[in-house]
């Protein structure tokens, strides 16, 4: 009988979808990576997720999220992000978290409950938090480098974070991992080195240095994220 994943199940198997639908994701940072990774996972049969964002969409998001929309501006990203899961698939299960994962704030997660863990926050001393919870649960773990001021999408791949160069973001990450004794970390990264962004007004007012973004380079990160995710929960003996 043809039901919305008939096109997948003639790839992975009815046994597969089966692992797929009692599968259990946590996506921390639901933006312009998480965002496609959520959408990925939920139209390839994932039946629950866990979606840990803090963050209300706004106008600058339009350009390269794929829950950032006219409409949904100022809304909790989570919460559109429900809505838009049980739009695809009403029977995925979702919980939703509006926090900021951080340190402080860790102990809200039991890792023990997942059956994968996507990184795709921006703070640093959150993406080891995450990391390092989640080896210590022993749950599998796949974590986004930058894809901020990135331009050739075709330059995304996937590798260890110790076999990473060019990303400014990747070489901060081997080193903190290095320190914390964590000997491997699938991550998504590009060697592309990063287009310096113009001034604006935005930068100005924050004085900061805003990274610049596409609609291409962040979707393409988190599809491809949520195409290592699935393909390893399919193929479990590999974890």
């Amino acid at each position: 009988m043809l039901d919305q994943f008939s096109r997948t199940k003639l790839l992975y198997g009815a046994e597969a979808m089966g692992r797929l639908g009692s599968s259990r994701v946590a996506v921390f940072g639901i933006g312009g990576v998480g965002g496609y990774v959520v959408e990925a996972l939920v139209r390839s049969g994932i039946g629950s997720l866990d979606l840990i964002d803090d963050d209300r969409v706004c106008l600058t998001n339009i350009n390269r999220q794929i829950l950032a929309t006219r409409k949904t501006v100022g809304k909790y990203k989570v919460d559109v992000a429900e809505e838009r899961v049980h739009d695809i698939n009403p029977d995925c299960e979702v919980r939703t978290y509006k926090t900021f994962f951080l340190p402080e704030t860790q102990d809200q997660f039991d890792f023990h409950e997942y059956d994968y863990v996507v990184d795709a926050i921006d703070t640093v001393t959150g993406k080891l938090a995450i990391i390092v919870k989640a080896k210590e649960a022993g749950v599998p773990v796949i974590s986004s480098m930058g894809a901020g001021n990135k331009m050739n999408a075709a330059m995304f791949e996937v590798d260890d974070i110790y076999r990473t160069s060019v990303c400014p973001l990747a070489k901060v990450m081997r080193h903190e991992c290095r320190k914390r004794g964590i000997d491997s970390l699938k991550v998504v990264y590009s060697r592309e080195k990063p287009v310096k962004p113009l001034a604006s007004e935005e930068e100005s007012d924050a004085r900061r240095e805003i990274p610049g973004s596409t609609a291409f380079s962040p979707s393409v990160a988190g599809l491809i994220m949520a195409g290592e995710v699935i393909n390893d929960l399919v193929n479990t003996e590999v974890l």
